[in-house]
């Protein structure tokens, strides 16, 4: 071969790699930035409800990890967000109770453990279970609280009609929605109640990792979702998110990373489970094979909306950052809780100083102390702070993130003893 034409191809193979590489590296990021062809136009995910449920016999839809008639009561309400699942079961007479959640086993498992609630109502939260999932919108405390006044307005019973007014439980995330609603609605609250509530997480506990993962704009959502849902699917050695402790400068990290609590879990060095407890609670005493990882793996397999919903709501849900919502509920009850003289002398008619607070004049939180998500004595300290120090009830178990599992029978008896002193 000629000298000249040798220095030309070994020049021009190296840049031929390069622009090799490079077009793959442009195709490889079209691929993950562009938008679903089928998404562009769709204002909703179907749930399994119309995509599986459809093909399966009633023997296979019996073995669902999350069978449709879990709860009694469903009903599927069709809204300009795509079709909610809301249950609604029990006495018409007496006391009302929802529960918001992204576990609806958990609060519903707590429920069942006594009876004396009258009429009981939750949902489905966006993209879980069986209700659709909203594409086009952020799922944050606007889109949480639509759902909420949908499952009250499509009641065949008056949830808030004349004085009607009822009790809200909320669980994790579920939580920060019914604060939300709770300090917006105060006139249709009677009760407010938190279980391990997501709402007040400190900023130090979200991990490098996880703002890079969740944070928009940094990676194309599409290769984020692939990466969740991947971790999502994996059986019991699948990877974690959620890490009771972590090694940060040498120093043990309390809580870790906190924003995914719903990832199956890996097994540490020693062949524990971080947060295991929660992972590997049994839902249901009649399913004693069917755990909360399950249930979660097997929407991350058959909801197509899961993980987007999941990804939404972990970017834009009440999660952390919602002190306002929390401080303006105490601002009322502290108003509420005040002699008289004091009350007329606020912003607010003291006439109006009662309706706009809660019945027994507080917020009961129930936390476990060993929560590997919502660190224990922050949440005392700054749920204290923000709702004030004579207007919030703190109960505690030995458990982690999983207590209204686990700890039902405790949970109820705490919540009884509440409503009484109201």
């Amino acid at each position: 071969m000629a000298p000249a034409l040798s220095t030309t191809l070994s020049q021009a193979v190296p840049v031929s790699i390069a622009l090799s590489t490079a077009a793959l590296s442009l195709s490889l990021l079209y691929f993950y930035t562009r938008p679903s062809p089928s998404l562009r136009t769709q204002k909703s995910i179907p749930s399994p409800l119309t995509t599986l449920l459809p093909s399966l016999s009633p023997s296979e839809v019996a073995e669902l990890p999350y069978p449709p008639d879990i709860f009694p009561g469903a009903r599927d309400v069709d809204t300009p967000y795509g079709s909610l699942r809301v249950y609604e079961w029990g006495p018409e007479e007496g006391r009302k109770g929802i529960a918001g959640a992204w576990d609806q086993y958990a609060v519903s498992k707590s429920w069942r453990g006594r009876g004396g609630l009258s009429g009981k109502g939750m949902s489905d939260l966006w993209g879980r279970g069986y209700s659709d999932a909203p594409t086009s919108l952020p799922h944050d405390t606007r889109l949480y609280t639509t759902a909420i006044l949908t499952a009250l307005a499509s009641s065949p019973l008056s949830w808030t009609g004349g004085s009607s007014t009822f009790s809200l439980i909320g669980y994790s995330l579920g939580s920060g929605i019914v604060v939300g609603f709770a300090s917006y609605f105060p006139t249709l609250v009677s009760s407010l109640i938190l279980l391990a509530p997501a709402g007040l997480i400190r900023d130090s506990h979200f991990s490098t990792t996880n703002k890079l993962l969740f944070n928009a704009g940094i990676l194309p959502d599409r290769l984020v979702e692939s990466m969740i849902r991947r971790r999502l699917q994996d059986g019991p050695s699948g990877a974690t998110a959620v890490k009771p402790k972590e090694v940060e400068n040498g120093k043990m990290n309390g809580v870790g990373e906190v924003v995914t609590a719903e990832l199956p879990e890996k097994e540490g060095e020693n062949g524990e489970k971080a947060g295991s407890g929660f992972d590997g609670a049994v839902l249901s005493k009649n399913r004693p094979g069917v755990t909360v990882k399950d249930a979660v793996a097997w929407q991350a397999r058959t909801h197509a909306g899961f993980v987007k919903s999941f990804l939404s709501s972990v970017r834009h849900g009440p999660i952390s950052n919602q002190h306002a919502d929390w401080r303006r509920i105490g601002d009322r009850l502290t108003i509420q809780n005040a002699p008289f003289s004091q009350a007329a002398s606020t912003s607010i008619p003291a006439y109006e100083s009662t309706s706009l607070g809660l019945d027994g004049g507080k917020v009961l939180i129930i936390c476990g102390r060993s929560d590997p998500v919502i660190d224990y004595r922050e949440l005392v300290e700054d749920a204290t702070e923000v709702l004030g120090k004579g207007n919030v009830v703190i109960e505690s178990c030995d458990s982690g993130h999983e207590l209204p599992i686990t700890k039902s029978v405790e949970i109820v008896e705490f919540i009884w003893e509440f409503w009484e002193k109201e």
